[in-house]
Order: structure tokens, then C-alpha cells, then sequence
């Protein structure tokens, strides 16, 4: 992926770093599987799992952490 899609881990707000963090947790899904044809097939199986969208849950708040621990949210 050459394209520069993060510059920054900056935010305006924290919902805008919030929003960040979903991009985040989306693109490593993107980068691990990149066809989007398993990925929609996979979304099937996930989007009717609570366990697997508690985890996706996760994945979003760790994201955000560091994005708030890069604004300096957290003084």
C-alpha cells in the first residue's frame, strides 16, 4: 500500500479520534484480507456473533487509546 492514508494521529475532537480509530480497525482488516469478496463473505458469519463484535469492540478501543494517548487526552 503506497498511498498515505494516516498522516496524522491528531484529532480536532474526540469523536473525531473516535472515528479515527474505526478507520484504523478497518483498514488492518483491509490489509490482512485484502479481497473484499471474502471479506463480505466473512461479514456474514461475524455480524451475527456477539463474541466476534465485542472483539471488534475491542479492537476499536485500543485503537482509540492510542490515538487519545497521541492527543494528550489523558493529562
Amino acid at each position: 500500500m503506497t498511498d498515505v492514508w494516516l498522516p496524522s494521529l491528531k484529532t480536532e475532537t474526540p469523536q473525531a479520534g473516535f472515528e479515527l480509530a474505526v478507520k484504523l480497525s478497518r483498514m488492518g482488516v483491509k490489509l490482512t484480507q485484502p479481497s473484499d469478496q471474502v471479506r463480505s463473505h466473512l461479514r456474514a458469519a461475524y455480524e451475527q456473533d456477539s463474541a466476534q463484535l465485542m472483539t471488534a469492540s475491542h479492537v476499536i478501543a485500543v485503537h482509540f487509546q492510542t490515538v487519545a494517548a497521541a492527543n494528550n487526552w489523558w493529562r
